[in-house]
């Protein structure tokens, strides 16, 4: 894919306080590029900056080759921002709050009403077209939100947790429209705290921590590098009769705990030894049910990567 993008050794700083420190990366076209981080990482501030509201005291932003700063406005024509508080007038109608941002961005005329058309038809609003916004409910709202972001076209959206504190129906009409705008050449940076929306849409992830990019890849190369471990679910029918200690004496076995006659045993990647965790099970007549294996996920590996205390 080619980089339309280009973040060279970004630094910002608030009060005497380095929020982003050195940070570069690419933006392919056509792709769906998913930032993760702790809060306080750095994503918002990063987004801000590409989103021309935030200004930067070094480092360098190109758009297809050419320098960009606070305050381009041909770079800005090209962008579509959806932020993470509501931006819409609550007192007009659906319709007219499409009208006004697209002719922003200079539309009018009988294209200013197709576009704002398909956009409410993309939305899955169109029959609300009429209705003012403050009788939508929190999922309307979001969905017309990105509509307002999309009715001019941009080649590059911009999407900051677009999906806080939604109904499930409107997440979903909203990863799906994300996936339906990539697959129609958009390029899409998406800021989330949900894992599974990084599983669905993700092409590309970066995480950031304490203001600098500390991973980035394909799920499945991050899963791959940074999990080195995998969780195997074995449901037994007496639960008195396993020792969980037992285990720890198998190769590659992290990890042994037992609760409500299921038996948890964290194994290491690539270490294949299920048929010793069972042959211990049977020594002790333990009947079994089912036996389940879980993969690396994204959470685990965003623990791991990150650390697991809480943050302010």
């Amino acid at each position: 894919m080619r980089e339309i993008i280009s973040v060279k050794n970004l630094e910002k700083s608030y009060k005497g306080n380095k929020v982003i420190k050195g940070v570069s990366f690419g933006i392919n076209k056509g792709e769906i590029l998913c930032f993760l981080g702790p809060n306080g990482a750095g994503k918002s501030t990063t987004i801000n900056i590409l989103t021309g509201a935030l200004a930067y005291e070094a480092g360098e932003i190109t758009y297809n080759g050419r320098k960009i700063r606070k305050g381009d406005r041909e770079f800005k024509q090209k962008l579509g921002v959806v932020p993470q508080d509501l931006a819409l007038y609550e007192d007009i109608t659906a319709e007219q709050n499409l009208c006004f941002f697209a002719s922003l961005y200079g539309l009018k005329g009988r294209e200013l009403n197709e576009k704002t058309a398909m956009a409410l038809e993309f939305a899955g609003l169109s029959d609300r077209a009429k209705d003012k916004v403050k009788t939508f409910s929190g999922g309307m709202k979001r969905r017309l939100n990105i509509a307002c972001a999309i009715a001019h076209t941009p080649e590059i959206l911009i999407m900051d947790e677009p999906t806080v504190g939604i109904d499930p129906q409107s997440r979903n009409h909203i990863l799906s429209s994300v996936k339906k705008m990539k697959d129609q050449g958009m390029t899409i940076i998406y800021t989330t705290h949900y894992m599974e929306e990084v599983e669905e849409i993700s092409t590309r992830i970066i995480i950031m921590d304490k203001g600098q990019i500390i991973a980035s890849g394909s799920k499945e190369t991050l899963k791959e590098k940074f999990v080195n471990s995998k969780k195997i679910i074995i449901e037994v029918d007496d639960a008195e009769l396993v020792y969980v200690k037992d285990f720890y004496s198998v190769e590659g076995v992290k990890k042994a705990s037992m609760k409500d006659n299921k038996l948890e045993i964290t194994v290491l990647t690539g270490v294949e030894n299920l048929d010793k965790l069972i042959s211990i099970l049977m020594d002790r007549s333990v009947k079994i049910h089912n036996v389940t294996s879980q993969a690396a996920n994204l959470e685990t590996m965003f623990l791991n990567l990150t650390g697991r205390n809480l943050r302010d």
